[in-house]
């Protein structure tokens, strides 16, 4: 029997929406959410940014947590539009590696960053009088820096470990995007038809 490892083809994409008005209605709405999201985010990195009595400890990590939700739609909405408009739903094998890494880094990230958002009103509510000493400009570096390499390192290790499996003749995802959960499956359905086992 082949084996159907990953330099054979591009992934294909399913995709969202359905070739009709009402496809066309879903892709539009999600269109002008996206960019609500991305004028909102941009928004309160400015402000936060250009304010003085902004810059405290919860506001940094704010700004940190609206640069990593920007960051987190734009790996997956732009590529759903395009698709959508040029009819093309394939994705390179290294594309979708990509996505895939950088979809789990965000969304690691974010987890991280706001378990120190709540550590940081954790701090201000139950000891307000150390606030400054705990939550110092350094602490917020750390904490975000520490959630950014943190959630690298663990989207580094599954991206690997997903692609690094024979895949079945079919790369056909049921998603929008390369979900990693997506890929797992079908790179199982390849293993087992490499080795013949059920």
């Amino acid at each position: 029997m082949e084996n159907y490892n990953q330099t054979l083809t591009d992934f294909i994409l399913l995709g969202l929406f359905p070739p009709t008005k009402f496809g066309l209605f879903l892709f539009i709405l999600i269109v002008l959410i996206f960019l609500m999201a991305l004028i909102g985010n941009l928004s309160m990195i400015l402000l936060i940014f250009l304010d003085t009595h902004l810059h405290t400890p919860m506001y940094f990590l704010l700004s940190q947590l609206s640069l990593i939700d920007l960051n987190y739609i734009s790996t997956i909405v732009p590529k759903m539009a395009s698709d959508f408009l040029r009819r093309n739903k394939t994705i390179s094998f290294i594309g979708c590696g990509t996505q895939s890494f950088f979809f789990m880094t965000f969304a690691g990230a974010e987890a991280l960053l706001l378990t120190s958002m709540a550590y940081d009103r954790y701090v201000a509510i139950c000891f307000p009088l150390h606030y400054p000493i705990r939550m110092s400009k350094r602490m917020c570096v750390l904490m975000i820096t520490g959630s950014w390499m943190i959630g690298s390192v663990n989207s580094c290790a599954h991206t690997v470990y997903a692609f690094r499996i024979p895949y079945c003749k079919s790369r056909a995802i049921n998603h929008f995007f390369c979900d990693n959960n997506q890929v797992l499956t079908s790179s199982m359905l390849g293993f087992v038809l490499s080795t013949g086992e059920v």
